[in-house]
């Protein structure tokens, strides 16, 4: 069996092809908020929180005024922005409602709080926050119970 990678190894970053850059850009900086790292004309552009180099990349290289791949086929489910705590995705669920971007979903996974939508080109966005580790639910054996239960969007509203 071969070695675990290391344990602290994460997924830095996301490039996407869209079809209209400033388009995708409006969408993640102007609703999600994210800032504008680097832009190369209007076939590529880098977004981040926190002034990192990227996390998200943005192109159209080979997807300049392209349409959505159609469902039934390969390719990505959607990405998943991680918040740190339940008032930052409360703010999330604000600025995206203020936008009049329609959910796709909302659930409670019991490890954490997801919010589900489409970019711009069809791309699916997960906005979410992990509840701590110490919360998360357990089977009689210890292993992990994850579920799919509807999350209660106007407790997430009134949260601060």
């Amino acid at each position: 069996m071969p070695e675990p990678i290391h344990r602290q190894a994460r997924i830095g970053h996301v490039h996407l092809k869209v079809a209209d850059l400033d388009r995708a850009l409006g969408f993640y900086c102007g609703v999600l908020g994210f800032a504008l790292m680097q832009r190369f004309g209007n076939q590529a552009a880098f977004v981040s929180a926190g002034g990192y180099h990227h996390h998200i990349g943005l192109n159209t290289w080979e997807s300049a005024g392209g349409s959505p791949p159609p469902p039934g086929t390969t390719g990505l489910y959607h990405l998943a922005i991680l918040y740190p705590d339940r008032a930052a995705l409360a703010d999330a669920l604000r600025r995206v409602e203020a936008a009049g971007i329609p959910l796709d979903g909302a659930s409670d996974h019991g490890v954490s709080e997801a919010l589900y939508l489409s970019d711009p080109d069809g791309n699916g966005v997960e906005l979410y926050r992990d509840r701590p580790e110490a919360e998360w639910p357990r089977d009689s054996e210890g292993g992990l119970a994850m579920v799919t239960r509807r999350l209660d969007l106007r407790g997430l509203r009134a949260e601060t």
